[in-house]
């Protein structure tokens, strides 16, 4: 059955997201490129994005409906259906998953009762798999409304989300305190952090990450260098102490330097 038009938010609801949404407007040349911001503000209101959420920023900048779907649902970071105070995410990429990733998704999957994207009877947890956090030099990463908890064992994740769950709260590894998922929608949709200190207290790069950034500078190259340095000289085939090639970066035998496996008859091409 088709679907009735989307109700609109209350006179007084509408008219305060209107003022927002003018705000968010003006930053940008084109109105419709606020359309991200603006999905952020509306999901913030409410929690996820609503039908009314979609209606609402299909008209103040002059969409279809379908146009702001399409956008909606291509980002996961929009909610489609209601969620917990606290969106728990483990990262089950690559690197964290070796490091544990899967096991402390499946840890916290069988201690919460919950499948992928659930919530809490409570209302205060849903739990998903992520993609990459760009965290990896801290994996196993468990991200709560996008704030980092770094080098997550199953049982210190279960720790996590109980505290979460008891009103305890938890203080994130590194970045700014932990705030409630409507909070950080708003915070994302580019009007100020109101969290004492959350600017200055984000993170940096992790010592892999730093290290990696000297090495690409040329700085401290040692016993860490796998190959030669960019604009070195071409290798003599003399191994320096502390250098470990690879077998790719190593000196290969052609059939010029090996007589006894000469190269065989070049024929032009579509010849036998």
């Amino acid at each position: 059955m088709p679907q009735l038009p989307a109700p609109d938010y209350p006179a007084d609801v509408r008219a305060r997201l209107a003022a927002d949404a003018a705000e968010v407007i003006a930053r940008y040349p084109d109105s419709r490129s606020a359309l991200l911001p603006l999905l952020h503000l509306v999901q913030a209101e409410e929690g996820h994005v609503t039908r009314t959420g979609l209606r609402f920023c299909a008209e103040v900048l002059g969409l279809t409906a379908a146009e702001v779907t399409a956008v909606a649902t291509f980002y996961t970071m929009y909610r489609r259906e209601p969620g917990g105070e606290y969106q728990v995410g483990v990262c089950t990429n690559t690197l964290c998953a070796v490091m544990g990733g899967d096991a402390i998704f499946e840890g916290l999957r069988r201690h919460l009762g919950l499948g992928n994207g659930d919530t809490t009877p409570d209302g205060k947890i849903t739990l998903e798999h992520v993609e990459c956090n760009a965290a990896c030099d801290f994996a196993p990463v468990v991200m709560v409304n996008w704030e980092f908890f770094d080098n997550q064992t199953v049982e210190s994740a279960k720790a996590l989300v109980d505290d979460l769950r008891a009103g305890r709260g938890a203080e994130p590894t590194r970045g700014a305190p932990l705030c409630t998922f409507r909070e950080t929608s708003r915070i994302l949709a580019g009007f100020p952090d109101p969290r004492p200190d959350a600017v200055e207290a984000s993170g940096g790069a992790g010592p892999a990450s730093l290290a990696g950034l000297r090495l690409a500078k040329g700085e401290g190259a040692g016993p860490a260098r796998v190959g030669p340095p960019r604009g070195a000289p071409p290798s003599t085939g003399h191994q320096h102490p502390g250098e470990h090639l690879s077998s790719h970066d190593a000196p290969q035998k052609t059939s010029a330097s090996d007589p006894e496996h000469p190269a065989g008859p070049v024929t032009e091409e579509g010849e036998g």
